[in-house]
């Protein structure tokens, strides 16, 4: 036997050593085995493979030693060793294929051939490389095809997807061709879609729109052009188009890198007629239809601003006498229709450049703008008094009222809406004292109802240090789970010798001037201190106005109450009116976000009532819209109420706020609120703002501060 083949027999003539050179060095090991199953010979690869020694492998050694000894590698998948020798051998010698895949990540294919004499030859064969490149390739088939699946399922969901959009969709190349659009977009300017396809230029799509009257109000051409230098500034735009049709477009316009463009078209036809709608409520009075206190504001002070030299502004300030026992003699309904008389009475008085108002109640003011002399005043005023003094027919019923008028004239009596508004109210209060169904012009020496002003501001200032102050709670009530949600604290004065003075007594000198800051900071502290005692489910509710949300220390004195009271800033509400957004708009936003950051809820109060705006409500994510008593309190005998209230309940839970509505004291009024989508609702109904202490005993007692739930409200 040489070094790397034995034999059993002399080596063969014909057994030539370049023979054997060759198959010492074939890739395959090479076992030959007689028909006693015992090695004639083996080549080196043989060797190589099992790590075997010559005399392993010697003639004469039983094929199952050899198996024995590849064995000793280790397979994969274990097996019995010798139960599976005595399979492999005892088997008959015929043709056979086996892979064989060892610990040592080997993979090796065996093949037994049978011999004419009786025995075999088996070769093998390390395969673990073209294994491994099988496997590679079989998942990089796996994989394409995954990836073709997956594609074909992305395309799919993008078809769906856009053709399901609220907005049509269009895609253009930089050659101002279609590339796609959805069939929202098709529908919505009413073109066939079998005349829409791909590749179809921007002047073709226009003139299918031209032809189905889905254009604006202009000539093809003209708008062709717009779009097309909308194209090709490269630039994003924006732009509302008003059809002809009356529907309203807004069309986003993105270029899209490369060239080309994707836009999309919204349909806010709807949403711009109830901005129009909320803009006008907010602008003016639900019942009457007058300019409200807003409006009235703002053409006052147009006009103070348009006045020349030997010009001046005449503010009228009425108050309808008698007005209250119409009320209570007729009802409400009656009182109402008896306002909105009026407004026509006095719309038949004035010039196109007058303003008529309703303040509330049964309070107008008119501004007279411009007049050369103060007899022009009297004039309107003497026609005012005669003509509301005329009797009124109101369902079969003659009603006879009068009306008395308080006259400021600017800018001798102000150069600013609220110092003529003011003084026109003091000259009201004359008129009424001197027997009323008259009028008085402002005098200085109508400076008695100041003396008791600044009395009251002495008072006032004493009462923070003197500990006078006290808040009451009222309870906030969830219409769906029927349970007190949190409270408004409400500030009341309890004056050592006037008693509890209700906050619309003081509540406007303070923030006149300006002690609203530390009897805000007292409020907000007290507040936060009492919640923290009650369950953490509870929130807690307090007003800020405009000057003390202007006060720089505002958000440290927040942040220090939470802090002292140990109250979760989720847990607090901050109540703000429109007019914060009034001044210093940019600060007063980055200071609601700060708020907002820390976890603090933010409320709209009065929500229709002052300078009420979508764009308000745009510019700030609050939490919650509290709609104003006053349009809760004619909800169920007032169409327009309703409709505000409706209008402003969908609009809060269009955008994710909560709706709260304010003043509900009849059942009736709880059933219009929660059938028109109100969330909360507090009033009298449920409860008057009380007492921390009487809070507790009626609502919270017999629970620990932080057991969850308040009492549930009866059915």
């Amino acid at each position: 036997m040489t070094d790397h083949i034995a034999t059993t027999a002399p080596r063969s003539a014909h057994l030539s050593a370049r023979l054997e050179d060759a198959i010492n060095h074939m890739s395959l090991g090479i076992v030959v085995f007689d028909e006693k199953r015992e090695v004639v010979f083996c080549n080196r690869r043989y060797t190589e493979m099992y790590g075997l020694s010559p005399e392993q492998v010697k003639p004469g050694t039983p094929t199952q030693e050899l198996i024995r000894h590849r064995l000793k590698l280790g397979l994969k998948v274990q097996v019995a060793v010798d139960d599976y020798i005595r399979e492999r051998v005892g088997r008959d010698i015929a043709l056979d294929t086996t892979v064989q895949e060892f610990t040592d990540g080997r993979i090796v294919a065996y093949t037994v051939y049978p011999m004419p004499d009786g025995g075999g030859m088996a070769t093998h064969e390390d395969i673990t490389e073209r294994e491994a490149l099988n496997a590679r390739l079989k998942k990089q088939y796996e994989l394409g095809k995954e990836q073709e699946e997956a594609l074909r399922v992305r395309n799919f969901q993008f078809d769906t997807a856009i053709n399901n959009m609220s907005q049509g969709l269009c895609f253009f190349d930089s050659d101002h061709r279609l590339i796609v659009c959805n069939d929202r977009f098709v529908t919505m300017y009413d073109i066939a879609p079998e005349r829409v396809s791909p590749g179809m230029s921007l002047v073709e799509i226009v003139d299918l729109r031209f032809e189905a009257g889905s254009f604006p109000a202009m000539t093809r051409d003209e708008y062709l052009q717009w779009r097309t230098n909308v194209a090709v500034s490269n630039e994003a735009k924006d732009s509302i188009v008003e059809l002809k049709n009356g529907r309203t477009f807004k069309i986003r316009h993105r270029p899209m890198p490369g060239g080309g463009w994707v836009a999309t078209h919204e349909d806010i036809t709807e949403q711009r007629q109830s901005e129009v709608k909320i803009e006008y409520m907010a602008h003016h009075d639900a019942l009457t239809d007058l300019a409200n206190r807003v409006l009235l504001n703002d053409r006052l002070e147009y006009a103070l601003g348009r006045v020349s030299d030997g010009e001046m502004v005449a503010v009228h300030h009425l108050d309808l006498d008698q007005f209250k026992a119409v009320n209570d003699t007729f009802g409400h309904p009656c009182g109402d229709k008896l306002l909105r008389s009026v407004a026509e009475r006095l719309r038949r008085l004035v010039g196109d450049s007058d303003t008529i108002a309703r303040m509330g109640g049964d309070e107008f003011v008119i501004v007279q703008a411009a007049i050369s002399d103060p007899a022009d005043a009297t004039s309107l005023a003497q026609g005012v008094i005669d003509a509301l003094s005329e009797p009124y027919e109101i369902d079969g019923q003659q009603v006879v009222i009068g009306v008395s008028i308080g006259i400021s004239v600017g800018p001798g009596d102000g150069s600013n809406p609220d110092k003529l508004l003011r003084n026109a109210d003091l000259a009201l209060y004359r008129a009424k004292s001197d027997g009323r169904s008259t009028f008085r012009f402002f005098e200085p020496a109508m400076d008695l109802q100041m003396q008791t002003r600044r009395i009251m501001e002495q008072d006032l200032r004493k009462a923070l240090p003197a500990g006078e102050f006290e808040l009451h709670y009222q309870p906030v009530v969830n219409l769906a789970s029927k349970e007190i949600s949190g409270f408004e604290a409400l500030i009341r004065w309890n004056h050592p010798t006037k008693g509890l003075i209700s906050p619309a007594a003081f509540i406007p000198l303070a923030e006149e001037i300006g002690f609203i800051v530390p009897m805000g900071e007292w409020v907000i502290r007290k507040a936060c201190a009492t919640a923290a005692q009650w369950p953490d489910n509870l929130q807690v509710a307090v007003n800020i106005s405009a000057i003390q949300f202007r006060s720089p220390g505002l958000m440290q004195v927040i942040v220090g109450a939470l802090a002292a009271s140990g109250l979760a800033p989720t847990r607090l509400e901050i109540e703000i009116t429109e007019s914060v957004l009034l001044h210093n708009k940019e600060a007063t936003l980055a200071l609601l976000h700060q708020l907002r950051a820390l976890g603090i809820r933010i409320a709209m109060d009065d929500f229709g009532t002052g300078y009420s705006s979508l764009t308000y409500l745009q510019s700030f994510p609050f939490d919650k819209i509290k709609i104003d008593r006053s349009f809760v309190k004619n909800i169920t005998e007032n169409s327009s109420s309703l409709n505000i209230v409706r209008a402003v309940a969908a609009l809060a839970n269009g955008m994710g706020m909560t709706a709260t509505a304010e003043g509900v004291e009849t059942a009736e009024q709880l059933h219009s609120i929660a059938s028109e989508g109100c969330t909360e609702m507090q009033g009298f109904l449920f409860s008057k703002p009380l007492p921390a202490a009487e809070i507790e005993r009626q609502f919270l007692s017999g629970r620990g501060p932080r057991e969850a739930q308040g009492r549930i409200v009866a059915a």
